[in-house]
């Protein structure tokens, strides 16, 4: 199938995945060839507990920005907030969301977000799966020799990956 702008996506397309933090930020890059997807590159961001909000925020865009300088994605995949008890986590997690998204539409990414559940039901097949099980699947699906740490980095992993079953599903003739 072929968008508007001439790309051929069931050839290929780079997806980098993210899971927002303060102190660490999961990156994925992951790569759909023919549609078969792989992982590229994949880590995590980690900023100084001891530096004020605002240098860690700008430590994140950096980082962030330098990734899609880097690998060249061509969209975004990010994980949606969800409630959290400690309101203070909350608002420093959404702002340090919100540089990450900065960074794409600096850069003209287009951006997907994603609930946790919906990451869940895409990558195990149900909106309850637990973390390990989240975890192990997405290095099945990625043929990854293990499962990749931190946590933060194999969740930015899932967050790709259910882009990528996404947009197959929604812009691939069966």
């Amino acid at each position: 199938m072929t968008l508007s702008d001439g790309r051929d996506i069931t050839t290929s397309m780079i997806i980098i995945g993210i899971d927002p933090g303060v102190a660490r930020i999961g990156w994925a890059i992951v790569n759909i060839v023919q549609r078969n997807v792989s992982a590229n590159a994949y880590g995590c961001i980690i900023t100084d507990k001891s530096n004020p909000i605002e240098k860690r925020l700008l430590h994140i865009h950096v980082a962030v920005s330098d990734l899609i300088n880097k690998y060249h994605p061509e969209c975004m995949s990010v994980e949606e907030l969800f409630f959290q008890k400690n309101a203070k986590t909350a608002i420093t997690v959404g702002e340090a969301r919100g540089v990450i998204m900065l960074a794409a539409a600096q850069t003209k990414i287009p951006l997907a977000s994603y609930g946790p559940m919906v990451v869940k039901q895409a990558i195990c097949g149900s909106g309850s799966a637990e973390k390990s099980q989240i975890q192990r699947m997405t290095a099945k699906l990625l043929k990854l020799p293990t499962i990749p740490k931190p946590d933060d980095t194999a969740d930015a992993l899932a967050i790709a990956l259910t882009h990528a079953y996404s947009y197959r599903v929604k812009y691939t003739k069966t």
